[in-house]
């Protein structure tokens, strides 16, 4: 009996990577429900975009930024904390996996936080008293967690929406013609040759006094 429990007792290493397994397919749970709100954020920045107002389209795109760089990141610490459960030393490294995976829980924490619904997402289009407080909060979230690097990948996708938004509001126009240039009489040119020859020709013979 007492052969039978050991051999069935879960090490720490089992343990780590069983939650290294949850965490994932929690992660992989995720990444299908953001998909819908990143794709509604698109939506909103292009109909903030078609009435001028940059800023809360801005606003989308830095909301979705740091959904997905959330996703990236708890993807990469995954990765790593695989890794790390994999080495054959594990009592070495069991402290950094098991803060890792705390550091992994609390981030899927405030990923889940973003799952809030399509709900939230659509209060950034909102005008009442409420939508406005939610939208100050988000901005406020947004402020320092967002790397240089993602409000200039930001800003370059505000420019291609705003490109696409230009083309849908004011569609190009259908190619005209350009204004034909007023062609010369060619009747009254030819008539005016055949009186510059009549003339030359009666100058001819006139007789030379």
């Amino acid at each position: 009996m007492g052969n039978s429990n050991s051999s069935h007792k879960i090490s720490s290493q089992d343990r780590a990577i069983l939650d290294m397994k949850n965490q994932r397919d929690r992660l992989h749970q995720y990444q299908k429900r953001i998909t819908v709100l990143t794709d509604r954020e698109i939506e909103i920045a292009k109909e903030c975009l078609a009435r001028g107002d940059r800023k809360r389209a801005l606003l989308a795109l830095r909301r979705k930024k740091y959904q997905e760089s959330l996703l990236t990141k708890t993807d990469a610490q995954l990765a790593q904390l695989e890794q790390l459960t994999s080495q054959v030393e594990f009592a070495l490294v069991q402290k950094d996996v098991l803060y890792g995976l705390q550091q992994g829980t609390q981030v899927l924490q405030m990923i889940n936080k973003e799952m809030g619904g399509i709900e939230g997402v659509e209060k950034l289009l909102g005008e009442t008293e409420e939508a406005r407080a939610y939208q100050e909060e988000v901005s406020q979230m947004l402020a320092g967690n967002l790397s240089n690097q993602d409000e200039d990948e930001v800003e370059d996708e505000l420019k291609v929406l705003h490109r696409e938004v230009q083309g849908l509001v004011s569609l190009p126009n259908v190619p005209t013609a350009p204004p034909e240039v007023e062609a010369p009489d060619v009747e009254l040119e030819k008539q005016q040759k055949a009186k510059a020859r009549a003339r030359a020709t009666d100058q001819a013979a006139i007789p030379a006094s």
